[in-house]
C-alpha cells in the first residue's frame, strides 16, 4: 500500500528514516510530496510532516534533527507518552506529541555513539551513557512500538487501512572462535597447556585433556551435531560464524589451512547459513579483514554476505565502515555484550547510515538482544523471565529476537541444558 507523506523539503536523512519506520516496520511504500495541492488531491493514506499544520490531516510535527546536518549537541528530556518512553517534545498540534522520526533517526543511527565520550576499559561505547540504559528502555523496541501507535492512529483515520502481514520471528547464531577445546590444536600446544595445567595445580583440566586426545571422550567444544540435531527437532535455522584470523594474543583457535576445519566449516554449511567471525586484529585493519575475506571465500567457495563481532567491542562506527567498502551484505553486532536489549531501539534490521557522510550503505545490520557473554555474569535459568517480557513486546511488533551463542558455551552440561530451555521458550 502506497503512504503520500507532505514534507517541505526533502533530505537523506528523512528519505532514510521513513523508508525504515514506514517501509520496512510498517510496510508501506512511501512517497513525498511538497506541492500542498497534490497533496490535498491525494485521497489515500496520507499524513504530513512540517512545522505547521496544513488542514485537518494527521500531523506529526517536525523537531528539526532531520533538517541538520552532522553532529550536533543536543538538549532534551525524556518523557513517557502512552506507558512507552519517548523524546524529541514537539507542540500539542501535532498528533503525536514528539517527532517520532527524529526520535527513531536518533537510536537507529546511533547519534548519540557519534558524539563526544570517554571509552570504557574495553575502548568501547559505554553503555552507561546510552539514553535507553539511562532512562530505562533498553529492553524495548521503543522505535517498533512507536512505528505501530502512529499505525493505530493512521487506522483510526482511513477505513480499510491493510498492512503486508509480518510475524514474530526467533534467530539464533552460533560463534566459533575456537572450534575444539583440545584436539588439533597441536603437538606443541598439547604440551604447553599441559604443563601449564599442571604447575597451577589445574589436575581436572590436564586429565580432560589427557582422555580428549586419547579418544576416551569428545572435545567439549565439539557439540555441533548435538545443536543440528536440536535444530531440526524444532524446525530452527542456524547460523555458523567461523574464525579465521592468525593465531595471536586474542585468536586461540586451530589453524585456518588445517583440513579438518575446512571440513567442519563446509559440513556446517549443510545444516545452516555461513559468515565471517571477525577477529580481534581485523576490527582496526583494513587490510587484515581483507585478508579473512579471503580466506573464507576460499573455503566455502561463494561471496561472504555476512559477519558477526562477538567477544569484542563494536567498533563503531569504523567496523561498519570497513564492512561496507568490502561490499559485506549484513552484520548481526548490533548489542551489548553483557546487557540485554536493543542498543539501537529497534528489533528490526536496518541500513546502516554514515552519519559523517550524511550516506545509507548497502550493509544490513540486524540488532541482538542477547549476546552470550553475559553469561559470565548472569544465570541464563535467572534471565528468562527477563527474556520472556522481552519476547511479549517483540511478538507486539511483529520483529524478531536474535541470539549469539558460542560453541563453547554448549560444553557445560547444565550451562547447554540451559541454552536449550531458552531457545524452546523463545520459539
Amino acid at each position: 500500500m502506497e503512504l503520500l507523506v507532505y514534507i517541505p523539503k526533502q533530505t537523506p536523512r528523512i528519505n532514510y528514516i521513513f523508508r525504515q519506520v514506514c517501509g520496512r516496520i510498517l510496510g508501506f511504500k512511501v512517497k513525498f510530496c511538497s506541492k500542498v495541492e497534490d497533496f490535498i488531491a491525494f485521497e489515500g493514506v496520507k499524513f504530513s510532516y512540517a512545522r505547521k499544520r496544513l488542514g485537518n490531516e494527521v500531523f506529526v510535527q517536525q523537531y528539526g534533527l532531520l533538517d541538520e546536518m552532522g553532529i550536533n549537541d543536543l538538549n532534551f528530556s525524556v518523557d513517557i507518552w502512552e506507558n512507552v518512553a519517548c523524546f524529541f517534545r514537539v507542540s500539542s498540534e501535532s498528533d503525536i506529541p514528539f517527532d517520532i522520526f527524529s526520535a527513531s533517526f536518533y537510536l537507529i543511527t546511533r547519534y548519540e555513539e557519534y558524539q563526544p565520550h570517554v571509552k570504557n576499559d574495553v575502548d568501547s561505547y559505554p553503555i552507561e551513557e546510552s539514553i535507553a540504559f539511562q532512562h530505562e528502555f533498553l529492553r524495548t523496541p521503543v522505535v517498533d512500538l512507536w512505528a505501530y501507535k502512529l499505525k493505530a492512529i493512521l487506522e483510526a483515520k482511513f477505513d480499510k487501512l491493510s498492512f503486508p502481514e509480518k510475524h514474530y520471528k526467533t534467530h539464533f547464531l552460533t560463534a566459533v572462535s575456537r572450534a575444539f577445546k583440545h584436539r588439533h590444536n597441536g603437538f606443541v600446544r598439547f604440551v604447553g597447556a599441559s604443563l601449564r595445567d599442571l604447575f597451577q595445580f589445574q589436575l581436572i583440566s590436564m586429565f580432560d585433556r589427557f582422555k580428549t586426545m586419547l579418544r576416551l571422550q569428545q572435545d567439549p567444544y565439539d557439540i555441533y551435531d548435538e545443536v543440528i540435531d536440536f535444530a531440526k527437532d524444532h524446525k530452527i535455522q542456524l547460523d555458523f560464524y567461523f574464525q579465521l584470523g592468525n593465531y595471536s594474543k586474542y585468536t586461540k583457535n586451530i589453524s585456518y589451512n588445517k583440513r579438518i576445519y575446512h571440513k567442519l566449516i563446509k559440513s556446517m554449511g549443510d545444516y545452516g547459513h555461513l559468515g565471517l567471525l571477525t577477529g580481534f586484529e581485523a576490527l582496526s585493519s583494513l587490510e587484515i579483514l581483507i585478508r579473512e575475506k579471503k580466506r573464507w571465500q576460499s573455503i566455502v567457495n561463494r561471496s561472504l554476505s555476512k559477519v558477526l563481532i562477538k567477544n569484542y567491542h563494536l567498533n563503531f562506527p569504523d567496523a561498519y565502515l570497513n564492512f561496507n567498502k568490502l561490499e559485506i551484505e549484513k552484520d548481526f553486532s548490533m548489542g551489548y555484550q553483557r546487557q540485554l536489549g536493543f542498543r539501537a531501539g529497534t528489533c528490526t534490521a536496518f541500513q546502516f547510515y554514515d552519519l559523517n557522510m550524511e550516506q545509507v550503505s548497502g550493509l544490513v545490520v540486524q540488532p541482538y538482544v542477547m549476546n552470550s557473554n553475559i553469561l559470565q555474569e548472569r544465570d541464563l535459568y535467572g534471565m528468562i523471565d527477563d527474556l520472556k517480557d522481552i519476547k511479549e513486546k517483540v511478538k507486539a511488533v511483529n520483529g524478531q529476537m536474535s541470539f549469539i551463542f558460542e560453541n563453547s558455551d554448549f560444553a557445560n552440561r547444565r550451562s547447554k541444558k540451559a541454552i536449550f530451555a531458552l531457545i524452546k521458550e523463545m520459539l
